[in-house]
């Protein structure tokens, strides 16, 4: 017992030594790579609601699905999600899982073969086996990266912007207890893909942010006939302009609740940036009002946003 409680210790002042060395040190001085020029700081969940709020005006979000891999970059890399925040303001969806002695991790596959230099299941590997592995990019070349922890990752992200948690293997009670021991539950935004994970947050932290998939009318109707209060969320709403998204966009409009359309399956996949930039304001046209991209700079470039 007194053991355990030394390494929760250990690890609780490492992660606020981290905490204050983002806010307080230059970042050349503990290994950051760029300046995070267009970041926002959020003071609280009343500050990051109103941010992502309709009050002021339909003007679309950007989301970095992973973070970025354009330009070279790794996936679910701090390096990805610091070089993007030196263009233009983003928040980014990232990936949690497991290793085996249970350190969370960002990284998107089950398996290690695709996107870094080791190879097998992440869950049979412990942190110390792959914290010196490198990250690929998109094309499958190794970078400097490193598999960053969450921890690490929202030490980084604090003060500049918001993390969205993605579901994978991490289990809803470990991660809502990582962020009540952390303190950041409110200043990190959680994807849920059912009334009942909403619930779950909702009900451990009543303000959390959430990332809402609901790609119907019907599905929208699940997550308001459950009972959770419909506010401090966007919606997903699938990743490709359809009919149906109108009466959606209407739905949500009057529920003052943001929209999301991802790219990353769809329209990021055209070969040619012209047709991307092309598909970009043709989403926005559509109604969607956030924008989730492996390419957020390009996104920004196409509707000149800062």
């Amino acid at each position: 017992m007194t053991t355990a409680r030394t390494n929760n210790g250990i690890a609780s002042f490492i992660f606020y030594l981290l905490l204050w060395s983002n806010l307080v040190l230059p970042r050349s001085l503990y290994g950051q790579t760029a300046t995070a020029d267009h970041g926002k700081r959020f003071s609280d969940i009343n500050d990051l609601a109103s941010f992502f709020s309709l009050d002021k005006g339909p003007q679309v979000i950007i989301s970095g699905h992973r973070g970025s891999t354009e330009s070279g970059l790794a996936e679910n890399s701090i390096e990805a999600f610091d070089t993007v925040l030196s263009h233009h303001f983003a928040f980014f969806e990232v990936d949690p899982r497991l290793t085996k002695d249970s350190v969370i991790v960002l990284m998107h596959d089950a398996t290690l073969d695709r996107t870094t230099s080791g190879t097998g299941k992440l869950a049979d590997r412990t942190w110390d086996e792959v914290k010196s592995l490198r990250l690929k990019d998109r094309n499958g070349q190794l970078t400097d990266c490193r598999i960053p922890t969450l921890k690490e990752a929202i030490a980084w992200a604090t003060g500049k912007t918001i993390l969205n948690l993605d579901k994978k293997d991490v289990p809803l009670p470990v991660m809502a207890k990582l962020l009540r021991d952390l303190g950041v539950a409110n200043l990190v935004m959680v994807t849920v893909h059912s009334p009942a994970e909403a619930l779950f947050y909702r009900n451990h932290f009543p303000d959390q942010m959430l990332s809402v998939h609901a790609k119907t009318e019907q599905a929208l109707q699940q997550y308001i006939d459950s009972g959770l209060e419909m506010r401090h969320m966007i919606v997903y709403i699938g990743s490709q302009i359809t009919p149906a998204n109108k009466a959606l966009y209407r739905k949500l409009s009057a529920m003052g609740i943001r929209a999301m359309i991802s790219a990353s399956s769809s329209y990021d996949k055209h070969g040619d940036a012209s047709e991307r930039a092309q598909a970009y304001r043709a989403i926005q046209e559509d109604g969607a009002t956030v924008i989730e991209s492996d390419f957020p700079m390009e996104v920004s470039r196409a509707l000149d946003i800062k």
